[in-house]
Protein backbone atom coordinates (compact mmCIF):
# COMPACT_ATOMS: atom_id res chain seq x y z
CA UNK A 1 0.00 0.00 0.00
CA UNK A 2 1.25 3.33 -0.84
CA UNK A 3 2.33 5.29 1.82
CA UNK A 4 2.11 8.95 0.09
CA UNK A 5 -0.18 11.75 1.88
CA UNK A 6 -3.34 12.04 0.41
CA UNK A 7 -6.15 15.12 0.86
CA UNK A 8 -9.49 15.30 -0.51
CA UNK A 9 -10.78 18.94 -0.91
CA UNK A 10 -14.39 19.95 -1.55
CA UNK A 11 -14.80 23.10 -2.36
CA UNK A 12 -18.59 24.86 -2.95
CA UNK A 13 -18.96 27.70 -5.22
CA UNK A 14 -21.69 29.87 -5.28
CA UNK A 15 -22.50 29.07 -8.75
CA UNK A 16 -24.89 26.78 -10.52
CA UNK A 17 -26.24 27.67 -13.65
CA UNK A 18 -22.96 28.75 -15.87
CA UNK A 19 -21.16 25.71 -16.79
CA UNK A 20 -18.72 28.02 -18.76
CA UNK A 21 -17.82 29.61 -15.31
CA UNK A 22 -17.39 26.47 -13.76
CA UNK A 23 -15.04 25.12 -16.29
CA UNK A 24 -12.66 27.86 -15.64
CA UNK A 25 -13.00 27.29 -12.05
CA UNK A 26 -12.21 23.51 -12.62
CA UNK A 27 -9.54 23.95 -15.16
CA UNK A 28 -7.02 25.95 -12.61
CA UNK A 29 -7.77 23.14 -10.41
CA UNK A 30 -6.86 20.76 -13.07
CA UNK A 31 -4.13 22.62 -13.91
CA UNK A 32 -2.28 21.54 -10.75
CA UNK A 33 0.12 18.72 -11.39
CA UNK A 34 -0.15 16.16 -8.82
CA UNK A 35 -4.38 16.54 -8.11
CA UNK A 36 -7.27 14.89 -9.70
CA UNK A 37 -10.06 16.22 -10.50
CA UNK A 38 -13.04 13.82 -9.38
CA UNK A 39 -16.19 14.99 -9.53
CA UNK A 40 -18.51 18.47 -10.06
CA UNK A 41 -21.53 18.49 -9.21
CA UNK A 42 -23.56 21.64 -10.28
CA UNK A 43 -27.34 22.78 -8.78
CA UNK A 44 -29.67 25.18 -10.46
CA UNK A 45 -31.68 25.12 -7.58
CA UNK A 46 -29.34 25.96 -4.91
CA UNK A 47 -27.21 27.96 -7.93
CA UNK A 48 -24.44 26.31 -6.12
CA UNK A 49 -21.67 23.41 -7.31
CA UNK A 50 -19.77 21.21 -5.40
CA UNK A 51 -16.17 20.24 -6.60
CA UNK A 52 -14.22 17.31 -5.01
CA UNK A 53 -10.83 16.45 -6.35
CA UNK A 54 -7.89 14.68 -4.54
CA UNK A 55 -4.20 14.82 -4.04
CA UNK A 56 -0.95 15.37 -2.13
CA UNK A 57 -1.29 17.99 0.42
CA UNK A 58 0.72 21.15 -0.73
CA UNK A 59 -0.57 20.62 -4.53
CA UNK A 60 -4.22 20.10 -3.27
CA UNK A 61 -3.93 23.81 -1.33
CA UNK A 62 -2.68 25.13 -4.11
CA UNK A 63 -5.25 24.18 -6.69
CA UNK A 64 -7.56 25.47 -3.61
CA UNK A 65 -6.26 28.70 -3.86
CA UNK A 66 -6.03 28.77 -7.77
CA UNK A 67 -9.75 28.03 -7.84
CA UNK A 68 -11.13 30.40 -5.10
CA UNK A 69 -8.94 33.31 -6.78
CA UNK A 70 -10.85 32.47 -10.23
CA UNK A 71 -13.69 32.36 -8.17
CA UNK A 72 -13.36 35.64 -7.25
CA UNK A 73 -12.68 37.09 -10.28
CA UNK A 74 -15.49 35.03 -12.22
CA UNK A 75 -18.34 35.35 -9.56
CA UNK A 76 -20.27 38.29 -8.38
CA UNK A 77 -22.11 37.92 -4.70
CA UNK A 78 -23.96 40.86 -5.47
CA UNK A 79 -26.31 39.47 -7.82
CA UNK A 80 -26.60 35.87 -6.62
CA UNK A 81 -29.57 33.99 -5.24
CA UNK A 82 -30.17 30.32 -4.38
CA UNK A 83 -31.81 28.23 -2.30
CA UNK A 84 -28.88 27.14 -0.54
CA UNK A 85 -26.85 29.16 2.55
CA UNK A 86 -24.14 30.59 1.41
CA UNK A 87 -21.91 33.86 2.27
CA UNK A 88 -19.07 33.65 -0.70
CA UNK A 89 -18.07 33.35 -4.13
CA UNK A 90 -16.08 30.30 -2.59
CA UNK A 91 -18.26 29.75 0.11
CA UNK A 92 -16.91 26.57 1.96
CA UNK A 93 -13.57 25.03 1.15
CA UNK A 94 -12.97 21.85 3.45
CA UNK A 95 -9.46 19.68 3.46
CA UNK A 96 -10.22 16.15 4.65
CA UNK A 97 -7.32 13.31 5.43
CA UNK A 98 -7.71 10.83 3.00
CA UNK A 99 -4.25 8.43 3.96
CA UNK A 100 -1.00 8.48 5.36
CA UNK A 101 -2.03 11.99 7.27
CA UNK A 102 -3.59 12.74 10.35
CA UNK A 103 -6.37 15.62 11.30
CA UNK A 104 -3.79 17.77 12.61
CA UNK A 105 -1.67 17.93 10.17
CA UNK A 106 -4.33 18.39 7.80
CA UNK A 107 -5.61 21.40 10.11
CA UNK A 108 -2.09 23.15 9.55
CA UNK A 109 -2.52 23.42 5.87
CA UNK A 110 -6.17 24.38 5.93
CA UNK A 111 -5.26 26.71 8.17
CA UNK A 112 -1.75 28.11 5.86
CA UNK A 113 -4.63 27.73 2.94
CA UNK A 114 -6.95 30.33 4.99
CA UNK A 115 -4.10 32.41 5.48
CA UNK A 116 -2.90 32.94 2.00
CA UNK A 117 -6.55 33.40 0.71
CA UNK A 118 -7.24 35.69 3.15
CA UNK A 119 -4.38 37.91 2.54
CA UNK A 120 -3.37 37.31 -0.70
CA UNK A 121 -7.09 37.42 -2.30
CA UNK A 122 -8.00 40.52 0.62
CA UNK A 123 -11.40 39.20 1.81
CA UNK A 124 -12.47 37.90 4.87
CA UNK A 125 -11.65 34.23 5.51
CA UNK A 126 -12.69 31.82 8.44
CA UNK A 127 -11.69 28.80 9.90
CA UNK A 128 -14.17 26.04 10.96
CA UNK A 129 -14.69 22.45 12.13
CA UNK A 130 -11.31 21.13 13.32
CA UNK A 131 -9.40 24.32 11.84
CA UNK A 132 -11.03 26.30 13.57
CA UNK A 133 -9.67 29.19 16.43
CA UNK A 134 -12.47 28.99 18.88
CA UNK A 135 -15.45 26.73 19.86
CA UNK A 136 -18.25 28.48 18.22
CA UNK A 137 -16.51 28.96 15.36
CA UNK A 138 -16.71 25.13 14.88
CA UNK A 139 -19.85 24.86 13.38
CA UNK A 140 -20.22 25.88 9.75
CA UNK A 141 -23.57 26.98 10.58
CA UNK A 142 -22.45 29.71 12.76
CA UNK A 143 -19.43 31.14 10.86
CA UNK A 144 -22.41 31.79 7.88
CA UNK A 145 -25.10 32.85 9.94
CA UNK A 146 -26.63 35.70 8.35
CA UNK A 147 -25.36 34.73 5.18
CA UNK A 148 -23.62 37.21 2.44
CA UNK A 149 -26.83 39.79 3.33
CA UNK A 150 -25.40 39.95 7.16
CA UNK A 151 -21.92 40.23 6.24
CA UNK A 152 -21.59 43.59 6.68
CA UNK A 153 -23.03 43.60 10.18
CA UNK A 154 -21.05 41.06 11.10
CA UNK A 155 -17.52 42.16 10.39
CA UNK A 156 -18.30 45.19 12.45
CA UNK A 157 -18.71 42.72 15.00
CA UNK A 158 -15.12 42.55 16.87
CA UNK A 159 -16.01 38.56 17.94
CA UNK A 160 -16.88 37.89 14.40
CA UNK A 161 -13.24 39.19 13.65
CA UNK A 162 -12.19 36.61 10.51
CA UNK A 163 -9.83 34.64 11.00
CA UNK A 164 -7.30 36.15 8.24
CA UNK A 165 -7.87 38.81 5.31
CA UNK A 166 -9.61 42.15 6.37
CA UNK A 167 -12.74 42.76 8.37
CA UNK A 168 -13.93 44.65 5.35
CA UNK A 169 -16.97 43.94 3.84
CA UNK A 170 -16.01 42.75 0.13
CA UNK A 171 -19.06 42.86 -1.85
CA UNK A 172 -18.37 40.90 -4.88
CA UNK A 173 -16.91 38.06 -3.05
CA UNK A 174 -18.43 38.06 0.28
CA UNK A 175 -16.26 35.78 2.43
CA UNK A 176 -14.90 32.17 2.12
CA UNK A 177 -15.23 29.53 5.52
CA UNK A 178 -11.59 27.01 4.80
CA UNK A 179 -12.19 24.09 7.35
CA UNK A 180 -10.83 20.59 8.37
CA UNK A 181 -13.33 17.74 8.55
CA UNK A 182 -13.08 13.85 8.25
CA UNK A 183 -13.94 12.13 5.34
CA UNK A 184 -17.44 12.00 4.30
CA UNK A 185 -19.29 8.78 3.03
CA UNK A 186 -22.14 8.39 0.91
CA UNK A 187 -23.52 5.27 1.31
CA UNK A 188 -27.06 3.43 0.65
CA UNK A 189 -28.12 0.36 1.78
CA UNK A 190 -30.57 -1.73 -0.50
CA UNK A 191 -34.08 -2.97 0.99
CA UNK A 192 -35.95 -6.14 -0.04
CA UNK A 193 -38.97 -3.56 -0.07
CA UNK A 194 -40.61 -0.50 -1.90
CA UNK A 195 -42.08 1.32 0.74
CA UNK A 196 -40.38 4.39 1.57
CA UNK A 197 -41.68 4.38 5.46
CA UNK A 198 -40.18 1.59 6.15
CA UNK A 199 -37.03 2.47 5.12
CA UNK A 200 -37.42 5.54 6.83
CA UNK A 201 -38.10 3.50 9.79
CA UNK A 202 -34.66 1.57 9.49
CA UNK A 203 -32.98 5.25 8.75
CA UNK A 204 -34.70 6.45 11.89
CA UNK A 205 -33.03 3.51 13.73
CA UNK A 206 -29.63 3.60 12.87
CA UNK A 207 -29.22 8.05 12.39
CA UNK A 208 -27.89 9.79 15.39
CA UNK A 209 -30.27 12.55 15.28
CA UNK A 210 -33.24 9.26 15.63
CA UNK A 211 -36.61 9.99 15.76
CA UNK A 212 -38.83 12.43 17.75
CA UNK A 213 -40.95 10.98 21.04
CA UNK A 214 -44.74 11.01 20.24
CA UNK A 215 -47.92 11.13 22.55
CA UNK A 216 -49.80 8.83 22.13
CA UNK A 217 -49.54 7.38 18.89
CA UNK A 218 -45.84 6.77 17.94
CA UNK A 219 -46.08 7.28 14.67
CA UNK A 220 -48.77 9.89 14.30
CA UNK A 221 -48.99 11.59 17.43
CA UNK A 222 -47.56 15.12 18.50
CA UNK A 223 -43.87 14.95 19.13
CA UNK A 224 -43.12 14.89 23.04
CA UNK A 225 -42.41 18.49 24.57
CA UNK A 226 -40.02 18.70 27.48
CA UNK A 227 -40.30 21.38 30.65
CA UNK A 228 -38.94 24.41 28.06
CA UNK A 229 -40.93 23.63 25.12
CA UNK A 230 -38.20 21.65 23.36
CA UNK A 231 -38.95 18.21 20.93
CA UNK A 232 -37.93 15.27 22.70
CA UNK A 233 -35.72 12.95 20.83
CA UNK A 234 -34.47 9.64 20.68
CA UNK A 235 -31.08 9.11 19.74
CA UNK A 236 -30.23 6.31 17.14
CA UNK A 237 -27.97 3.73 17.18
CA UNK A 238 -25.25 5.31 15.12
CA UNK A 239 -22.99 8.39 15.75
CA UNK A 240 -21.75 10.50 12.89
CA UNK A 241 -24.24 9.10 10.81
CA UNK A 242 -27.18 10.87 8.61
CA UNK A 243 -29.79 9.21 7.14
CA UNK A 244 -33.17 8.45 5.38
CA UNK A 245 -35.20 6.88 3.57
CA UNK A 246 -35.91 6.54 -0.17
CA UNK A 247 -37.41 4.88 -3.17
CA UNK A 248 -35.49 4.62 -6.38
CA UNK A 249 -37.65 4.08 -9.58
CA UNK A 250 -34.31 3.11 -11.62
CA UNK A 251 -33.84 0.13 -9.53
CA UNK A 252 -37.54 -0.80 -8.07
CA UNK A 253 -36.28 -1.09 -4.59
CA UNK A 254 -36.09 1.18 -1.40
CA UNK A 255 -33.13 2.38 0.08
CA UNK A 256 -31.95 3.73 3.38
CA UNK A 257 -29.55 6.62 2.15
CA UNK A 258 -26.30 7.34 4.33
CA UNK A 259 -24.10 10.11 5.18
CA UNK A 260 -20.97 9.15 7.40
CA UNK A 261 -19.71 11.96 8.49
CA UNK A 262 -17.04 10.68 10.43
CA UNK A 263 -15.57 6.75 9.33
CA UNK A 264 -13.50 6.91 12.46
CA UNK A 265 -15.88 7.22 14.29
CA UNK A 266 -18.69 4.97 12.13
CA UNK A 267 -16.68 2.66 9.83
CA UNK A 268 -18.88 1.34 6.26
CA UNK A 269 -18.87 -2.04 7.63
CA UNK A 270 -20.86 -0.67 10.84
CA UNK A 271 -23.02 1.15 9.21
CA UNK A 272 -24.02 -1.95 7.08
CA UNK A 273 -23.95 -4.27 9.42
CA UNK A 274 -26.42 -1.75 11.89
CA UNK A 275 -28.75 -1.18 9.09
CA UNK A 276 -28.89 -4.97 8.82
CA UNK A 277 -29.65 -6.07 12.22
CA UNK A 278 -32.22 -3.27 12.15
CA UNK A 279 -34.08 -4.19 9.09
CA UNK A 280 -34.20 -7.84 9.94
CA UNK A 281 -35.72 -6.87 13.03
CA UNK A 282 -38.43 -4.80 11.17
CA UNK A 283 -39.08 -7.85 8.96
CA UNK A 284 -36.71 -6.29 6.11
CA UNK A 285 -33.50 -8.03 4.57
CA UNK A 286 -30.46 -5.58 3.15
CA UNK A 287 -30.16 -6.92 -0.14
CA UNK A 288 -26.90 -5.04 -1.09
CA UNK A 289 -25.63 -1.67 -1.03
CA UNK A 290 -23.72 1.08 -2.83
CA UNK A 291 -21.18 3.92 -2.81
CA UNK A 292 -22.10 7.06 -3.87
CA UNK A 293 -18.63 8.97 -4.92
CA UNK A 294 -15.23 7.32 -4.19
CA UNK A 295 -13.76 5.59 -0.67
CA UNK A 296 -10.69 5.47 1.09
CA UNK A 297 -8.82 2.52 0.39
CA UNK A 298 -8.40 2.04 4.11
CA UNK A 299 -12.07 2.02 4.61
CA UNK A 300 -12.68 -0.57 2.53
CA UNK A 301 -9.58 -2.70 4.04
CA UNK A 302 -10.88 -2.54 7.55
CA UNK A 303 -14.13 -3.56 5.98
CA UNK A 304 -12.94 -6.37 4.30
CA UNK A 305 -10.62 -7.33 7.35
CA UNK A 306 -13.64 -7.23 9.34
CA UNK A 307 -15.79 -9.73 7.38
CA UNK A 308 -12.66 -12.08 7.18
CA UNK A 309 -12.28 -11.92 10.98
CA UNK A 310 -15.59 -13.61 11.08
CA UNK A 311 -15.45 -16.16 8.78
CA UNK A 312 -12.26 -16.58 11.41
CA UNK A 313 -10.05 -16.33 7.89
CA UNK A 314 -6.59 -14.89 7.99
CA UNK A 315 -6.02 -11.27 7.10
CA UNK A 316 -2.84 -11.63 6.05
CA UNK A 317 -3.98 -11.74 2.40
CA UNK A 318 -3.30 -9.50 -0.50
CA UNK A 319 -5.02 -6.26 -0.56
CA UNK A 320 -6.99 -6.70 -3.80
CA UNK A 321 -8.21 -10.20 -2.08
CA UNK A 322 -9.30 -7.93 0.92
CA UNK A 323 -11.17 -5.24 -0.80
CA UNK A 324 -12.94 -7.88 -2.73
CA UNK A 325 -14.19 -9.65 0.07
CA UNK A 326 -15.38 -6.31 1.35
CA UNK A 327 -16.92 -5.70 -1.94
CA UNK A 328 -19.16 -9.13 -1.85
CA UNK A 329 -19.83 -8.83 2.04
CA UNK A 330 -21.61 -5.64 1.69
CA UNK A 331 -23.26 -6.78 -2.04
CA UNK A 332 -21.68 -3.28 -3.63
CA UNK A 333 -21.85 -4.83 -6.87
CA UNK A 334 -25.31 -5.41 -6.41
CA UNK A 335 -26.52 -2.51 -8.42
CA UNK A 336 -23.70 -2.02 -11.13
CA UNK A 337 -20.51 -3.53 -11.01
CA UNK A 338 -17.81 -1.75 -8.69
CA UNK A 339 -14.62 -1.02 -9.97
CA UNK A 340 -11.90 -0.73 -7.50
CA UNK A 341 -9.94 1.50 -10.20
CA UNK A 342 -12.43 4.17 -10.13
CA UNK A 343 -14.05 3.93 -6.43
CA UNK A 344 -11.17 3.87 -4.58
CA UNK A 345 -9.30 7.17 -4.13
CA UNK A 346 -6.01 5.94 -3.88
CA UNK A 347 -6.13 3.48 -7.07
CA UNK A 348 -7.72 6.61 -9.11
CA UNK A 349 -4.30 9.10 -8.17
CA UNK A 350 -2.04 6.08 -8.86
CA UNK A 351 0.15 6.92 -12.02
CA UNK A 352 -0.91 4.14 -14.59
CA UNK A 353 2.12 5.67 -16.76
CA UNK A 354 5.28 5.17 -14.24
CA UNK A 355 7.41 2.50 -14.96
CA UNK A 356 8.03 0.26 -11.78
CA UNK A 357 9.91 -2.99 -11.41
CA UNK A 358 7.41 -4.53 -9.27
CA UNK A 359 4.90 -4.21 -12.06
CA UNK A 360 7.27 -6.32 -14.62
CA UNK A 361 6.44 -10.37 -14.48
CA UNK A 362 9.16 -11.94 -13.42
CA UNK A 363 9.98 -12.74 -16.84
CA UNK A 364 10.70 -9.34 -17.60
CA UNK A 365 12.26 -8.51 -14.21
CA UNK A 366 14.76 -11.14 -14.85
CA UNK A 367 15.38 -9.47 -18.21
CA UNK A 368 15.46 -5.94 -17.20
CA UNK A 369 18.27 -7.07 -14.13
CA UNK A 370 20.32 -8.86 -16.62
CA UNK A 371 20.84 -6.12 -19.43
CA UNK A 372 23.28 -3.72 -19.61
CA UNK A 373 22.04 -0.95 -17.68
CA UNK A 374 23.38 -1.30 -13.88
CA UNK A 375 20.60 -0.49 -12.21
CA UNK A 376 18.10 -2.76 -11.30
CA UNK A 377 21.20 -4.05 -9.85
CA UNK A 378 22.35 -6.16 -6.11
CA UNK A 379 20.23 -3.70 -4.07
CA UNK A 380 16.75 -4.27 -5.79
CA UNK A 381 17.59 -8.21 -6.01
CA UNK A 382 18.40 -7.75 -2.15
CA UNK A 383 14.78 -6.50 -1.55
CA UNK A 384 13.39 -9.09 -3.64
CA UNK A 385 14.95 -11.42 -1.86
CA UNK A 386 13.92 -10.70 1.33
CA UNK A 387 10.23 -9.87 -0.42
CA UNK A 388 9.82 -13.30 -1.41
CA UNK A 389 11.49 -14.60 1.87
CA UNK A 390 9.13 -13.19 4.30
CA UNK A 391 5.94 -14.18 1.56
CA UNK A 392 7.25 -17.61 2.09
CA UNK A 393 6.73 -17.43 5.83
CA UNK A 394 3.48 -15.62 5.38
CA UNK A 395 2.26 -18.37 3.05
CA UNK A 396 2.58 -20.82 5.73
CA UNK A 397 0.73 -18.43 8.41
CA UNK A 398 -2.17 -18.83 6.03
CA UNK A 399 -2.19 -22.28 5.52
CA UNK A 400 -1.60 -22.57 8.86
CA UNK A 401 -4.90 -20.45 9.69
CA UNK A 402 -6.63 -22.37 7.37
CA UNK A 403 -5.87 -26.25 8.33
CA UNK A 404 -8.18 -28.46 9.36
CA UNK A 405 -8.36 -29.31 12.67
CA UNK A 406 -6.40 -25.72 14.30
CA UNK A 407 -10.27 -23.94 13.95
CA UNK A 408 -9.44 -22.57 17.67
CA UNK A 409 -5.88 -21.21 16.12
CA UNK A 410 -6.82 -19.29 13.37
CA UNK A 411 -6.25 -15.96 15.18
CA UNK A 412 -2.93 -16.37 16.03
CA UNK A 413 -1.73 -17.33 12.86
CA UNK A 414 -3.96 -14.69 11.04
CA UNK A 415 -1.28 -12.17 13.54
CA UNK A 416 1.62 -14.09 11.95
CA UNK A 417 0.35 -13.74 8.38
CA UNK A 418 -0.16 -9.84 8.69
CA UNK A 419 3.12 -9.52 10.27
CA UNK A 420 4.80 -11.60 7.26
CA UNK A 421 2.65 -9.08 4.94
CA UNK A 422 3.92 -5.88 6.54
CA UNK A 423 7.58 -7.24 5.75
CA UNK A 424 7.09 -8.22 2.42
CA UNK A 425 4.65 -5.39 0.88
CA UNK A 426 7.70 -2.95 2.81
CA UNK A 427 10.29 -4.64 1.04
CA UNK A 428 8.18 -4.70 -1.82
CA UNK A 429 8.37 -1.03 -1.71
CA UNK A 430 12.29 -1.19 -1.73
CA UNK A 431 12.74 -2.72 -4.70
CA UNK A 432 12.00 0.32 -6.69
CA UNK A 433 13.47 2.80 -4.19
CA UNK A 434 16.95 1.25 -4.43
CA UNK A 435 16.84 2.05 -8.28
CA UNK A 436 15.52 5.35 -7.30
CA UNK A 437 18.46 6.04 -5.14
CA UNK A 438 21.19 4.96 -7.37
CA UNK A 439 19.21 7.41 -10.21
CA UNK A 440 19.05 10.11 -7.18
CA UNK A 441 23.11 9.67 -6.75
CA UNK A 442 23.47 9.62 -11.05
CA UNK A 443 21.50 12.74 -11.31
CA UNK A 444 23.77 14.78 -8.62
CA UNK A 445 26.35 13.79 -10.06
CA UNK A 446 25.43 15.72 -13.65
CA UNK A 447 24.31 18.62 -11.98
CA UNK A 448 27.24 21.89 -12.92
CA UNK A 449 30.08 22.41 -11.78
CA UNK A 450 31.31 25.65 -12.88
CA UNK A 451 31.00 28.42 -10.31
CA UNK A 452 32.34 27.70 -6.64
CA UNK A 453 28.56 28.19 -5.42
CA UNK A 454 27.68 25.09 -8.32
CA UNK A 455 30.71 23.29 -6.98
CA UNK A 456 29.37 23.34 -3.58
CA UNK A 457 25.80 22.81 -4.68
CA UNK A 458 26.79 19.94 -6.48
CA UNK A 459 28.70 18.20 -3.52
CA UNK A 460 26.26 18.49 -1.03
CA UNK A 461 23.62 17.13 -3.67
CA UNK A 462 26.10 13.92 -4.22
CA UNK A 463 26.34 13.72 -0.93
CA UNK A 464 22.91 13.96 0.04
CA UNK A 465 21.85 11.33 -2.45
CA UNK A 466 25.23 8.40 -1.37
CA UNK A 467 23.89 8.78 2.10
CA UNK A 468 19.95 8.04 1.13
CA UNK A 469 21.49 5.45 -1.29
CA UNK A 470 23.00 4.07 1.53
CA UNK A 471 19.80 4.55 3.62
CA UNK A 472 17.62 2.46 1.56
CA UNK A 473 20.12 -1.23 1.77
CA UNK A 474 20.41 -0.56 5.57
CA UNK A 475 16.41 -0.85 5.82
CA UNK A 476 16.37 -3.93 4.07
CA UNK A 477 18.82 -5.19 5.87
CA UNK A 478 16.81 -3.71 9.08
CA UNK A 479 13.14 -5.38 7.69
CA UNK A 480 14.73 -8.99 6.39
CA UNK A 481 16.44 -9.54 9.78
CA UNK A 482 13.33 -8.45 11.04
CA UNK A 483 10.84 -11.02 9.12
CA UNK A 484 13.02 -13.79 10.18
CA UNK A 485 10.75 -13.58 13.02
CA UNK A 486 8.19 -14.90 11.13
CA UNK A 487 9.89 -18.08 9.83
CA UNK A 488 11.19 -18.81 12.89
CA UNK A 489 7.81 -18.99 14.33
CA UNK A 490 6.12 -20.89 11.47
CA UNK A 491 8.83 -23.53 11.48
CA UNK A 492 8.29 -24.44 15.21
CA UNK A 493 4.70 -24.27 15.62
CA UNK A 494 3.54 -23.56 11.56
CA UNK A 495 1.68 -26.40 8.93
CA UNK A 496 4.05 -28.67 9.75
CA UNK A 497 3.68 -29.96 5.75
CA UNK A 498 5.13 -26.16 5.10
CA UNK A 499 8.08 -26.77 6.89
CA UNK A 500 10.09 -26.51 4.47
CA UNK A 501 8.86 -23.16 2.60
CA UNK A 502 9.20 -21.55 6.33
CA UNK A 503 13.43 -23.07 5.96
CA UNK A 504 13.47 -21.48 2.04
CA UNK A 505 12.27 -18.21 3.70
CA UNK A 506 14.69 -17.94 5.87
CA UNK A 507 17.53 -18.74 3.56
CA UNK A 508 15.76 -15.79 1.34
CA UNK A 509 15.74 -13.27 4.39
CA UNK A 510 19.38 -14.10 4.96
CA UNK A 511 20.24 -13.70 1.62
CA UNK A 512 18.35 -10.27 1.46
CA UNK A 513 20.36 -9.01 4.46
CA UNK A 514 23.95 -9.89 3.16
CA UNK A 515 23.43 -9.09 0.10
CA UNK A 516 21.98 -5.85 1.21
CA UNK A 517 24.60 -5.11 3.44
CA UNK A 518 26.93 -5.31 0.79
CA UNK A 519 25.30 -1.95 -0.93
CA UNK A 520 25.39 -0.68 2.41
CA UNK A 521 29.86 -0.89 2.13
CA UNK A 522 29.92 0.08 -0.93
CA UNK A 523 27.57 3.37 -0.80
CA UNK A 524 29.01 4.47 2.34
CA UNK A 525 32.41 4.45 1.53
CA UNK A 526 31.25 7.07 -0.87
CA UNK A 527 30.61 9.40 2.35
CA UNK A 528 33.00 11.88 3.60
CA UNK A 529 31.17 11.64 7.35
CA UNK A 530 33.40 8.61 8.55
CA UNK A 531 31.35 8.72 11.69
CA UNK A 532 28.41 7.98 10.10
CA UNK A 533 30.08 5.43 8.14
CA UNK A 534 31.43 4.05 10.89
CA UNK A 535 27.85 3.78 12.79
CA UNK A 536 26.24 1.58 9.11
CA UNK A 537 29.20 -0.66 9.50
CA UNK A 538 28.75 -1.53 12.90
CA UNK A 539 25.21 -1.98 13.19
CA UNK A 540 25.43 -3.48 9.61
CA UNK A 541 28.10 -6.28 11.11
CA UNK A 542 25.32 -6.74 14.13
CA UNK A 543 22.11 -7.32 11.88
CA UNK A 544 24.07 -9.87 9.96
CA UNK A 545 25.36 -11.95 13.06
CA UNK A 546 22.20 -12.23 13.77
CA UNK A 547 20.39 -13.27 10.84
CA UNK A 548 22.71 -15.79 10.26
CA UNK A 549 22.52 -16.87 13.97
CA UNK A 550 18.80 -16.95 13.33
CA UNK A 551 18.63 -18.98 10.16
CA UNK A 552 20.61 -21.60 11.89
CA UNK A 553 18.19 -21.98 14.30
CA UNK A 554 15.69 -22.16 11.97
CA UNK A 555 17.10 -24.69 9.29
CA UNK A 556 17.70 -27.11 12.44
CA UNK A 557 14.06 -27.12 13.30
CA UNK A 558 13.63 -27.68 9.37
CA UNK A 559 16.09 -30.50 9.47
CA UNK A 560 14.47 -31.97 12.83
CA UNK A 561 10.61 -31.85 11.09
CA UNK A 562 12.08 -33.56 8.19
CA UNK A 563 13.73 -36.06 9.76
CA UNK A 564 10.98 -36.85 12.24
CA UNK A 565 8.77 -37.36 9.26
CA UNK A 566 10.41 -39.93 8.10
Amino acid sequence: MSSVKLIECVPNFSEGRDMTIIKQITDVIESVEGVRLIDVDPGKATNRTVVTFVGTPDEVCEAAFRAAKKASELIDMSKHTGAHPRFGATDVCPLVPVSNITMDEVVVYARKLAKRIGEELNYPVYCYENAATEEKRRNLANCRSGEYEGLPKKLQDPSWKPDFGPAQYNSKVGATAVGARNFLIAYNVNLNTTSTRRANAVAFDIREKGRPVRVGNQVTGKIALDERGNEIWNPGSLKACKAIGWFIEEYGIAQVSINLTDITVTPLHVAFEEASKKAQERGLRVTGSELVGVVPLQAMLDAGKYFLNKQQRSTGIAEKEIVKIAVKSMGLDELAPFDPEKKIVEYILRDKTQKRLIDLTIDGFANETASESPAPGGGSISACMGAFGAALGTMVANLSAHKAGWDERWKEFSDWADKGKFYMDELIKLIDEDTNAFNKIMDAFGLPKGSDDEKSARKQAIQDATLYATEVPFKVMKLCYESMAVMKSMAEIGNPNSVTDAGVGALAVRSGVIGAFLNVKINASGLEDKTVVAKFLEEGETIVAKTISLEKEVLEIVENKIMNKK
